[in-house]
């Protein structure tokens, strides 16, 4: 290159003579010298990257920004780097090696194109995945024992015992239905006096409650005194002695007809006179709860005056949603207390369950009757009642307590050791199972924290350890479950006793599932298995 600088400047040399030719020579000289030596330089810089590209740069696709000249774990958050694509070119001969590629986020992994570039919801770089071998792989990852104790990761063994669970139910006291009685008016007439005049007060079987007059019970007490009359005469023949005593027999039934008792028939056949205003007696002991009546109104037959509650029983009434149906059923001991009465609880036991579903309310109303002879219990209280279940290990209830007991079909809340008659209606005890009750037989349950279950609506997922030491691994694995006892979850089937169940971090070791593409809670049962390269938790 010299020799051929040295000949040009020879020959331009009479042409340099001048000054302004040796400007221009010059001009054109320095042209030429920076384009050659440029072009070199390009050359050899072009050649050197090429041979630096061949050096793998790695990257954590939690952390981007940590870039590593070498395969290892993120400084940050220990998870391990995956190769970092420097160009098209490396990422053509990476396919054309690993076959076809497919790429996808980290941080949205239901992201999947065929070709590389940014993710369309956080503009984050794609990462290359690439297809597992197995299936059981796709359902499997590997954490380090740092980061397992990083991640709080903590588990419990399937344990196999009795589930015991509790449910709440509010409600409120009420009046025993079957002890509430109504005064109303045997026959037209005019209330004269009213001796209970207001709502609330109490009243015992017997005592006055109010006067009426009637004119139709004036005439049947007069056909009363004459019928009395010709049965005392003594100059009828013994017919006709038998035919008085069939027509007073007769009138002192229409006369009871009308409400009078037989005490009464006997004051006015006794004293021959008939009576214009009639004295109505209270029938039970009892709280008035119900008064229409007034001074000087006039009542029609039926139409109804007072009604009288018996407050020694009465009803406790709870509201039970759909779900706790199952749990509930006959003979079942509840305690619950009222906020009238503080620090003083109550039990009682599930006498009735409705049959049908309130359509408003979405319940089901449950009862138990109640011993109120003190009368602490008022209409009206609210209650709040605990139910305590036992459950067999299919989940069903069991009641080892009611197991051969008697119980009448009308009055439920009657339960005895033997057959017998109903010491309320008479009607003869059925076995209990007959009208409701359970009397399964108690069985151990496998049993697991309802904190290590993951639920996808119609499916529930654990994650299971298979190993221990350094590298644990993780299996997620679909289950049957029972019902919920307590902080429990029965399983009807997919495990067995004694393996080891995440039951704290099974939400982070399924995020991690789900950023490496595997199946998790999020997919399907035919959900594709698919991993980034390289991105393996550790």
């Amino acid at each position: 290159m010299n020799e051929l600088i040295s000949k040009y400047v020879q020959i331009m040399k009479p042409f340099l003579s001048s000054t302004w030719v040796k400007t221009i020579a010059t001009l054109i000289l320095g042209v030429l010298l920076g384009s050659f030596l440029f072009s070199t330089g390009s050359e050899a810089v072009s050649s050197d990257h090429e041979d630096h590209s061949q050096g793998t740069i790695w990257t954590c696709s939690m952390d981007p920004q940590v870039k590593l000249d070498e395969p290892g774990q993120c400084p940050i958050c220990y998870m391990d780097l995956i190769p970092l694509a420097v160009d098209d070119g490396a990422a053509t001969n990476h396919s054309s090696h690993q076959g076809e590629t497919r790429w996808t986020c980290s941080m949205h992994p239901q992201v999947k194109l065929d070709e590389p570039g940014q993710c369309p919801i956080c503009f984050m770089d794609l990462i290359p995945l690439a297809s597992e071998s197995g299936s059981d792989a796709s359902a499997e990852i590997s954490l380090s024992a740092a980061a397992v104790k990083l991640a709080q990761i903590s588990t419990t063994p399937v344990r196999h015992g009795m589930a015991h669970s509790e449910i709440h139910l509010s409600g409120k006291i009420d009046y025993d239905e079957t002890r509430v009685k109504n005064i109303a008016a045997w026959f037209p007439g005019r209330l004269e006096h009213l001796y209970v005049d207001y709502t609330g007060i109490r009243v015992n079987r017997g005592d006055h409650l109010l006067e009426i007059y009637s004119p139709e019970l004036y005439s049947t007490q007069s056909e009363l005194l004459q019928a009395y009359s010709r049965m005392n005469r003594m100059d009828q023949s013994p017919v006709a002695q038998k035919t008085s005593q069939a027509t007073y027999d007769a009138v002192v039934e229409k006369t009871k007809l009308l409400g009078l008792s037989m005490t009464q028939i006997n004051t006015i056949t006794s004293t021959g006179k008939a009576r214009s205003v009639l004295q109505i007696n209270s029938p039970i002991t009892g709280v008035v709860i119900h008064k229409n009546a007034v001074e000087g109104k006039y009542v029609k037959t039926g139409e109804q005056i007072y009604s009288i509650a018996d407050l020694s029983k009465v009803w406790l009434i709870l509201e039970a949603y759909e779900k706790d149906l199952p749990l509930l059923t006959y003979g079942q001991e509840l305690s619950f207390s009222v906020p009238g009465l503080p620090g003083q609880d109550f039990s009682a036991h599930i006498s009735y369950i409705d049959p049908l579903v309130n359509p408003e309310k979405r319940s089901i109303t449950v009862r138990a009757v109640l011993d109120n002879k003190q009368g602490l219990l008022k209409p009206g209280m609210l209650a709040e009642a605990t139910v305590s279940v036992m459950l067999n290990g299919s989940g069903k209830v069991v009641t080892p307590d009611l197991s051969g007991k008697w119980a009448c079909p009308m009055h439920p809340e009657v339960v005895e050791n033997y057959p017998g008659d109903c010491s309320i209606c008479g009607m003869d005890l059925v076995p209990l199972q007959e009208i409701g009750g359970v009397q399964t037989m108690a069985t151990h349950a496998l049993l697991i924290p309802a904190s290590s279950v993951l639920k996808t609506g119609h499916r529930a997922l654990v994650y299971v350890q298979t190993t221990g030491g350094e590298m644990s691994q993780f299996t997620l694995r679909e289950i049957v479950l029972g019902p919920r006892a307590g902080s429990e979850y029965i399983v009807i089937d997919g495990l067995t006793v004694d393996e080891l169940v995440v039951s704290n971090g099974n939400f982070k070791i399924d995020s991690a599932m789900q950023i490496a593409g595997k199946k998790s809670m999020m997919s399907g049962d035919g959900a594709p298995s698919s991993a980034p390269v390289g991105h393996q938790h550790g």
